[in-house]
C-alpha cells in the first residue's frame, strides 16, 4: 500500500501509519525495503530530507533556527551548520547519521544544538515553528545577520510588524536594538548589510530610489553614489550583464557614479565594501 503524506518534509509516527492503513507487517517490510525510513522509535519519514529534517529527529530533536528559516526562504547569514531542538528533559541522545549510535563529540560537528524552551505554536514532530525558528536566530546569529532575517522575515510577508515584536517579547531586552535596526524595506539580505554599512559609516543614503533613465536602484548615497548590491541569482548571464552596463552608462551622463559590490563581500568581506565605499563617497564630496 503506498503511504500519502500532505508535505514530504512530515515526520510521521507508528500511530499515523496505522491510521494510514499499513498492518505492523506491512510498516516492517516498508522499512526493511527503503520504502520507508526508521528515524528512531516511533519516527518514520518516507525519503531522507534535504532540509535536514531526518537527521534532527535522529538525534531526538526538530530541526530550529537558520535550517527551519532557510525552508521558508528567510535570509540567514550561515546555513552550513544543522540547527537542532532539543528539550531539557531529552537523553539518549543518538548520532544523526545512524540512530543505533549514541551521540558523542565527534558526531556533533556539524551541529548547533538549541535547548531553550519552545514558545510558539505549530511546531510538528520534525521542525519547529517559524516563531521559535525566528526567536533561535536572533540569539544565534552575529547582530547585523539578525536584522537581515528580520527584514527578511517582513519582506516576505510571513509575519507582521505586531508578530515580530511579540518575538522579541520572548527575549531578553537587550535584543532590542536588533528590532530597532529593522525596517523590512530591503529585498535582499545584502541589501540590509550594506544598509547597516552605510548607517555605521554616517553616510546619507535612501534606499530603492528610482531614477528617470536609470531606473529604480538599491541605494543613493550622499545624492551622488549609486550601490547596487550583486547577486549571482540577478546578475547572472550575459544579458543582464548588459542591461546593468547600460543602466551605469545612463547613471553616469546623469552625474552617478555607480559601485557594484558582491553580495558575497557584502556578506563575507564587509571591512574591503566598507573602504570602497568609505573612498569613493570622499571622492564625490571633495568634487
Amino acid at each position: 500500500m503506498p503511504i500519502v503524506v500532505s508535505d514530504a518534509e512530515q515526520v510521521l509516527t507508528r500511530a499515523d501509519l496505522l491510521k494510514a492503513g499499513l498492518r505492523p507487517k506491512q510498516i516492517t517490510r516498508a522499512v526493511r525495503e527503503g520504502r520507508l525510513l526508521r528515524l528512531r522509535r516511533d519516527r518514520y519519514m518516507l525519503a531522507a530530507s534535504p532540509s535536514g529534517v531526518d537527521r534532527a529527529v535522529r538525534v531526538g530533536g526538530r530541526l530550529a533556527c537558520v535550517s527551519v528559516l532557510v525552508m521558508w526562504g528567510v535570509f540567514v547569514l550561515d546555513a552550513s551548520l544543522l540547527h537542532l531542538h532539543l528539550e531539557r528533559t531529552m537523553s539518549r541522545l543518538r548520532s544523526p547519521d545512524d540512530p543505533c549510535l549514541p551521540l558523542h563529540a565527534a558526531s556533533r560537528r556539524g551541529l548547533v544544538l538549541h535547548w531553550w524552551p519552545l514558545r510558539g505554536d505549530g511546531a510538528t514532530l520534525g521542525r519547529v515553528s517559524l516563531f521559535d525558528a525566528l526567536v533561535q536566530a536572533v540569539r544565534c546569529q552575529p547582530a547585523r545577520a539578525a536584522v537581515a532575517t528580520i527584514d527578511s522575515v517582513l519582506h516576505l510577508g510571513l509575519m507582521t510588524w505586531a508578530e515580530v515584536r511579540s518575538v522579541f517579547d520572548a527575549l531578553p531586552d537587550r535584543y532590542r536594538v536588533i528590532l530597532r535596526l529593522s525596517d523590512g524595506t530591503a529585498e535582499s539580505g545584502p541589501e540590509t548589510l550594506m544598509r547597516l554599512m552605510l548607517r555605521q559609516e554616517g553616510l546619507r543614503y535612501a534606499a530603492q530610489v528610482r531614477i528617470a533613465g536609470v531606473g529604480r536602484v538599491d541605494f543613493v548615497v550622499e545624492g551622488r553614489l549609486i550601490i547596487e548590491c550583486d547577486s549571482r541569482a540577478h546578475h547572472e548571464g550575459w544579458e543582464k550583464q548588459r542591461r546593468d552596463r547600460r543602466r551605469d552608462l545612463a547613471a553616469a551622463g546623469l552625474g552617478y557614479a555607480t559601485l557594484r559590490p558582491l553580495a558575497e563581500d557584502i556578506m563575507f568581506n564587509p571591512d574591503e565594501v566598507r573602504i570602497a565605499v568609505r573612498g569613493l563617497a570622499r571622492t564625490l564630496r571633495r568634487a
